[in-house]
């Protein structure tokens, strides 16, 4: 997938931990984890409001365009 969330990195500077932000942001375990692996197919803007607001940072710092193989496949 192009889009990488990079939410390892932001748990890892801010010393947070996923059970943590979880917690703070009111979203269930499972649902952080599919968007922390990069499973997710879409977020909400509220989701990604609060993600925002509790690790004090920006989108572009939770979200990252990277061109890949991936994309040569679709099109095809």
């Amino acid at each position: 997938m192009p889009i990488r969330v990079t939410l390892d990195r932001m748990l890892l500077d801010r010393r947070m931990s996923l059970t943590e932000l979880c917690d703070r942001v009111g979203i269930t375990m499972a649902n952080l984890s599919i968007l922390k692996t990069g499973k997710a197919k879409a977020v909400r803007f509220s989701t990604l409001e609060a993600l925002c607001r509790e690790l004090d940072c920006q989108p572009a710092d939770l979200l990252v365009f990277e061109e890949g193989d991936e994309d040569e496949a679709d099109d095809d």
